[in-house]
């Protein structure tokens, strides 16, 4: 289990990560300036991310958990429920976004980075 500001420590831990706020009240995570992870400042609990093609379909139709909106043609899920996952279970999915998202950013995006 993790709350919002667990989520947030962690995410920021992860090497060259900003944050950012979106939409008024949405705490987005980046690396190389696309988001990895999302979560409300305000209002019940949820966190939206990206997980493997072959993970999308088990997980989005599993309890507290259903396909992202706006985003869920990328593979993106939304947890609504802070117990969904024990927290090794959080940071492996999250890790998972951000790993998959940063493999994706232009070679001189990348090449930055590193």
């Amino acid at each position: 289990m993790m709350n919002v500001e667990e989520i947030r420590t962690f995410c920021l831990s992860l090497p060259h990560v900003t944050e950012d706020v979106k939409w008024g009240a949405d705490l987005c995570f980046c690396i190389g300036g696309k988001m990895f992870c999302v979560t409300g400042l305000d209002g019940p609990f949820g966190v939206s991310f990206k997980v493997k093609d072959d993970e999308f379909e088990e997980l989005s139709t599993t309890e507290d958990i259903i396909p992202a909106p706006y985003v869920a043609r990328y593979k993106w899920i939304f947890i609504s429920n802070e117990g969904r996952f024990t927290r090794a279970q959080w940071e492996h999915y999250i890790s998972q976004s951000y790993q998959l998202v940063k493999d994706k950013l232009p070679k001189g995006v990348k090449a930055k980075l590193d």
